[in-house]
């Protein structure tokens, strides 16, 4: 049961560190606006997993560049 939970969790993770990619290489990004106003929650609670995704990406591209096995073109 807790393998499966870690397992979803570092699913999620990538999933969010992908988004923030997305984000930074193209500018897109979700419309919050598309949500309306039924659901304040989802709003406040969807920033706050794409902020972790840009956060595991800001980390992964920082740890990368001090790699030995990764370099800039």
């Amino acid at each position: 049961m807790i393998g499966k939970a870690v397992h979803i969790g570092v699913d999620l993770a990538l999933l969010s560190a992908f988004l923030a990619g997305v984000k930074r290489n193209t500018g897109l990004t979700v419309d919050y606006d598309a949500f309306g106003d039924e659901y304040p929650n989802l709003k406040y609670y969807s920033n706050k997993y794409l902020q972790v995704g840009e956060q595991l990406f800001d980390f992964t591209a920082a740890y990368l560049t001090t790699s030995d096995y990764f370099k800039r073109k």
